[in-house]
């Protein structure tokens, strides 16, 4: 398991209550959280604090919008949400967690005036940097598993690869459906004609940096 964020080190509420200690966070707690351009999420009652995304990590979120985003809206599946998306996992499992990409299918939809998102979406995915590759594979993985979500992608920034797992038929583990490098074609079990060049989610090479 990833280490929650320690210290707790946040100004006092208007309302003057004390922070809470770590185990003991609920959704309450976190609508009380300074809006500082982290991301702030509550698993299984303990505080984890994300610093703000990489340019890197915006750019594949940008073309996971134009290439997954597409295909939801022109198969009309669903919708796709990116972070910054409160998403509620049920028994308590994650209140809330914050996947840099959630899919959810028409019938599981929130209603377009709800402030969050209850329940188990269909498909999340992670876009993994330095900070939060461990806790991707640990916890984050582990309340995924244990809500039950279907299928679930993880994003490497360094190797640009794209690691797809697959919830297992008794629903006790996740197995790997491929780690998706240049030149191919990610594979999705949940959507079984979906088909992403990964290459088409990372800047060229040789791309030129900006001045």
């Amino acid at each position: 398991m990833g280490e929650p964020a320690r210290p707790l080190t946040f100004p006092w509420h208007d309302d003057d209550r004390a922070w809470p200690a770590q185990g003991q966070w609920t959704y309450a707690d976190y609508l009380r959280l300074p809006d500082d351009g982290r991301r702030y999420e509550v698993i299984r009652g303990h505080l984890y604090v994300t610093p703000a995304p990489t340019t890197g990590h915006q750019f594949v979120l940008w073309r996971l919008g134009q290439t997954f985003g597409r295909y939801v809206d022109e198969n009309q599946l669903g919708a796709m949400y990116s972070a910054p998306f409160d998403v509620l996992l049920p028994d308590g499992i994650a209140s809330p967690v914050e996947p840099d990409v959630v899919f959810i299918r028409t019938e599981n939809l929130p209603r377009f005036e709800d402030p969050n998102f209850q329940g188990v979406p269909d498909l999340v995915m992670e876009v993994g940097s330095p900070s939060t590759y461990k806790r991707d594979r640990t916890v984050k993985q582990d309340a995924y598993l244990a809500a039950g979500i279907p299928e679930y992608w993880r994003v490497n920034l360094r190797t640009r690869t794209v690691t797809v797992l697959a919830l297992s038929e008794d629903r006790s583990r996740y197995v790997e459906l491929g780690c998706f490098g240049r030149g191919e074609t990610i594979r999705s079990a949940l959507l079984s004609d979906l088909a992403i060049q990964v290459g088409s989610l990372f800047p060229p090479d040789g791309l030129t940096r900006g001045r």
